[in-house]
């Protein structure tokens, strides 16, 4: 079985850019990895392999193929979620042990973390048993076990996979090949992510290098372009009649011989040959394509706040979903510093999300806060892309330029197309540049982002001088930005049934 996709072209109405221009892919059975740039269109290209978008022009085939696709934003319940809430066949029944899904959990999907929806999106996903299975960004909200379990149970798919993730570990240990969105074309290598991206690495060198000659090449020809025009006129200077004595015939003479000859124009002629040249050159140059990306830092914002300590917990223990009787999170008497960074971590489904709500509800008034969710709603990112047209334009230039040091193009947030959850998370930071805040909460913040914005991330939140609060599951994240700790453990036994307690270390 193969998946064609043959001269795709896609733009989102109102936008005059194509988001996907000419794209022809042939997908094989088995798993291939889609790598790029928040933005680039990778989820795009990923829908019309399903059918769940119609391009603007071009055709996938073969037609009669069963597609799924499992969304990134992790609050979307999948179509068959109730179908397979219903189901105790053998495979509903293998999915549900090995990514540890309680039997309730399809029936209360809205009072799930983040992390068990997710879980619950994956093996729907796999149950429906497709032809073709797109996987976007699966790991998000995982924590490092579930991740292991994700993984053994996408290996067990038999159809044409299309991952999209910005998981290396992921990509490396199931995919066979990857489509990766370079300089608006889409190219397909063999293995991998880390052995294409390896081979992406020197096929850049080797253009640099090409373009670096190509470029010395043309210098040294319009050099002696110029010296042979130069010469030229000297020449046409000492053969010219103009001055000459009337009487002087030998001169005269000498003159009209070289202009019989051919002499006084070689010069001429010779700098006119160098053109086609240096002009082979310069094509050489627009040839080599050489990746350039915004990557940078993102400029220092925010402030630290004159109160000591700006966020206090008592002792107590704070109920999840804020039901008096149900299960809670422990916790011991918190205090948030003004300077203090506290990275939030443990299993999913353990009440990170819980306790960060309740530490955010303690916050003064006059504490200036930016809270980042772990999904941007639409009403969110609405509201962040109104806010956006109004700036004035200087304001405008210093939010955009945020965002093109997250490595995005800075230009498509003022477009009517629709943005990815990365772009979004991206404009939302980018705006609070334009403030002052004290404080940062940030749920998952690297979800969505691509690999060169996380590195950016973590810059900007170990600089930040004022507090951070960071629920993550990226362990190197917490640690490069992160100086104490604030671990959710079992309250008693090895789950979460009966509620989890904070430990700081």
């Amino acid at each position: 079985m193969q998946l064609n996709l043959s001269n795709i072209h896609y733009s989102y109405a109102g936008s005059s850019r194509e988001v996907l221009h000419g794209v022809t892919l042939s997908l094989p059975t088995g798993w291939t990895g889609v790598v790029g740039d928040n933005g680039c269109g990778k989820s795009t290209l990923a829908r019309i392999a399903t059918g769940a978008l119609q391009p603007t022009a071009g055709s996938v085939g073969p037609s009669g193929l069963v597609a799924a696709y499992c969304e990134q934003d992790s609050a979307l319940a999948p179509a068959r979620l109730l179908d397979f809430a219903a189901a105790w066949d053998r495979n509903a029944a293998r999915l549900r042990d090995a990514l540890g899904i309680g039997d309730d959990w399809a029936w209360r999907f809205d009072e799930l973390s983040s992390g068990q929806q997710k879980r619950l999106q994956v093996a729907v996903a796999l149950w429906s048993r497709p032809d073709v299975l797109v996987m976007d960004e699966p790991t998000n909200h995982l924590d490092a076990r579930t991740r292991q379990a994700v993984l053994l149970a996408l290996r067990s798919f038999s159809g044409v996979g299309i991952l999209i993730s910005h998981d290396r570990d992921l990509l490396d240990a199931l995919v066979e090949r990857c489509v990766s969105f370079e300089g608006g074309e889409v190219v397909v290598r063999p293995g991998n992510y880390s052995h294409t991206f390896e081979q992406r690495q020197r096929e850049s060198a080797a253009a640099a290098d090409a373009q670096a000659r190509a470029r010395r090449e043309e210098r040294r020809l319009m050099a002696e372009r110029q010296r042979r025009v130069e010469a030229a006129s000297r020449a046409d200077g000492l053969r010219s009649r103009r001055g000459l004595d009337l009487h002087d015939h030998d001169a005269r003479e000498k003159i009209g011989r070289a202009i019989v000859s051919g002499k006084d124009g070689r010069a001429t002629h010779l700098a006119t040959t160098l053109d086609a040249r240096i002009k082979g050159e310069r094509d050489r140059v627009q040839a080599s394509y050489v990746e350039r990306r915004y990557d940078g830092n993102v400029p220092a914002f925010g402030e630290r706040s004159r109160r000591s300590v700006i966020a206090r917990l008592p002792e107590g223990t704070v109920r999840y979903g804020g039901v008096p009787d149900a299960p809670g999170v422990a916790v011991p008497e918190l205090f948030l510093g003004s300077a203090d960074h506290v990275g939030v971590v443990g299993p999913n489904g353990s009440g990170k999300s819980t306790l960060v709500r309740a530490l955010v509800a303690a916050v003064p008034k006059d504490v200036p806060m930016l809270y980042v969710p772990q999904e941007i709603g639409v009403d969110v990112a609405r509201r962040a892309r109104a806010r956006l047209k109004d700036l004035a334009a200087d304001e405008k230039g210093q939010v955009l330029s945020v965002v093109a040091q997250l490595n995005s193009r800075p230009d498509a947030l003022l477009e009517e197309g629709e943005l990815s959850p990365g772009e979004l998370r991206k404009l939302v930071l980018a705006e609070a540049v334009l403030t002052k805040p004290q404080l940062l909460v940030m749920d998952e913040p690297t979800n969505h982002l691509d690999l060169h914005s996380i590195e950016a991330l973590e810059r900007l939140l170990s600089e930040f001088p004022g507090a951070v609060v960071l629920v993550s599951h990226d362990a190197r994240v917490v640690r490069s930005s992160c100086g104490r700790i604030w671990e959710l453990l079992p309250a008693s036994g090895d789950d979460f049934v009966s509620g989890a307690v904070v430990v700081e270390r």
